[in-house]
């Protein structure tokens, strides 16, 4: 071979070399564990493959429920984080005086551990809780009274947990969207007003469809992260009370790990979970259009 042909091969392995410290990293902490935990939903306690794992899953009394419980967070709670987070952003965008501020304040709940929100909240849905406190302070409940904000029943306990989902996840929509806005030419909304358009006229025929690729990524990463929601049920209901699918897989993964079939349930749910998450990425991208405008963008 030629000095340039070493010279081109040099050049065509250089990018390949500068990401193979990723690609190591991510096969030794990503891919093998989802090797591993995929191979283990298909294995029995002696090592033979089986597809008993999922049956016992399916059959278990708290898969319905969990199935259930996730769609309906998955649901209600993505549909209103994406249109709260929407106004907010869109409002922080007309750059108003203390608009800094008011998106500092917004940004609060985000900065904060989900550990230490859950903490947050167990302390102040008690029956002494601050919530109770706080609206006895302001009149909405009178001194002898007191709310029990975990006692109710389960679509009560899904509201509450939806409104405090959506209360952490809210600024980190918000961000997405906002930083989706600061991308769009001011020239372009000017061009719909120049034209004879409103506000509301510019941000359907034009802000929004500009928007459409960041409102794909936002709605995208909420609906993984919602499905993946337990940890905040975990601390404020404790295990199985409000089942879902994901604190199914820590509860036999951390709180029955001892039992003969533990593993074989956490990794059978797990691949349903991953299973779940994928469809509903794909199913949102087909029906957003995604998919079409790529193939129109090949053609």
């Amino acid at each position: 071979m030629t000095k340039k042909d070493w010279k081109k091969i040099r050049e065509k392995a250089v990018p390949y070399l500068l990401i193979l410290p990723v690609v190591l990293y991510y096969g030794a902490f990503w891919l093998r564990p989802v090797i591993v935990s995929v191979v283990a939903s298909f294995t029995d306690p002696n090592g033979h493959f089986t597809l008993q794992n999922f049956a016992m899953v399916v059959t278990e009394e708290n898969f319905g429920p969990a199935v259930r419980n996730t769609a309906v967070i998955v649901v209600f709670s993505v549909t209103l984080e994406f249109f709260v987070a929407l106004f907010l952003a869109l409002l922080i965008n007309r750059k108003f005086a203390g608009s800094g501020i008011f998106l500092f304040l917004a940004m609060i709940p985000m900065a904060l551990p989900a550990a230490a929100a859950g903490a947050m909240w167990v302390t102040g849905l008690t029956a002494h809780g601050w919530m109770n406190s706080l609206l006895h302070y302001v009149g909405f409940l009178e001194k002898s009274k007191k709310i029990y904000w975990l006692a109710g029943s389960d679509l009560s306990l899904l509201a509450l947990l939806i409104v405090i989902d959506a209360w952490q996840v809210i600024p980190s929509v918000m961000i997405i969207l906002l930083a989706g806005l600061q991308n769009i030419a001011e020239e372009m909304k000017e061009a719909g007003y120049v034209f004879g358009g409103h506000y509301l006229t510019v941000l359907r025929k034009i802000t929004l469809p500009m928007l459409r690729p960041t409102i794909q990524t936002a709605v995208i990463l909420r609906l993984i992260s919602a499905i993946q929601i337990w940890l905040i049920i975990v601390l404020l209901l404790g295990y199985s009370r409000l089942p879902v699918l994901v604190e199914r897989v820590v509860y036999y993964t951390k709180e029955v790990d001892q039992l003969y079939i533990s593993n074989q349930m956490a990794s059978g749910y797990t691949l349903i979970v991953s299973v779940i998450v994928s469809l509903a990425a794909l199913l949102y991208l087909q029906v957003s259009g995604a998919f079409k405008r790529d193939k129109e963008q090949v053609v």
